[in-house]
């Protein structure tokens, strides 16, 4: 099949062909700051809530400027535990996402939370919440993005499914769209067949039962 047939089959049926967005960096790894080892492993199969968690920091573009998510997974069931969003990538981002975890999910001690090695998962601050916490740190390897595989899916996922079919003139658009795909799509609606074609709520609550 031609390439003009499959452009004009497209404009028949009114399929548009997604673009990616601008890129922007968000891992700085170019820091003095300690990191920790990749406990992980990739180990992304969990029997238990709240056993492992995985952290990641991602971008959105908007005519205003940037915009910064921060988000915590629980493995078990692919939740979104904790979330932030700024218009800057500072520690603060990864803090507030992480308290926000802790708030929701109140985990005991012994957690592993993983992350990349950027310089706010790093920072003084973040590692002083972990232990005072009880959760053990993990960081993905220099470079290698499959060490935090399940964690960049969702980033995938999120940006096929909305931010790469609209196009923001201000952060707050993006902010109020990224909060409903979180909490009321992905979370409660959006099937997984990692968990049995489940939500993550549903999955949460028919384990928890059984």
């Amino acid at each position: 099949m031609s390439k003009k047939r499959v452009e004009r089959l497209m404009r028949e049926t009114g399929i548009h062909a997604v673009a990616k967005k601008k890129y922007k960096a968000t891992t700085d790894s170019k820091h003095s700051l300690p990191v920790a080892a990749n406990s992980l492993n990739r180990n992304f199969k969990v029997d238990r809530p709240n056993q492992f968690w995985v952290a990641d920091i991602t971008y959105i573009y908007t005519q205003e400027g940037w915009l910064y998510l921060s988000t915590i997974m629980d493995l078990y069931s692919r939740k979104i535990v904790g979330w932030s969003m700024k218009n800057r990538i500072t520690k603060d981002l990864v803090i507030e996402a992480l308290n926000m975890a802790i708030k929701q999910r109140k985990p005991g001690r012994g957690l592993l939370l993983h992350s990349d090695r950027g310089s706010q998962y790093a920072s003084y601050c973040y590692q002083v919440l972990l232990k005072s916490y009880g959760m053990l740190c993990s960081m993905s390897r220099k470079g290698n993005c499959w060490d935090n595989a399940v964690m960049e899916s969702f980033y995938h996922t999120l940006k096929v499914e909305l931010i790469y079919l609209k196009k923001y003139e201000m952060r707050i658009e993006a902010k109020r769209d990224i909060f409903e795909y979180i909490e009321i799509f992905y979370n409660r609606e959006r099937l997984h067949s990692s968990i049995g074609y489940n939500s993550p709520e549903e999955y949460e609550e028919m384990t928890m039962v059984a």
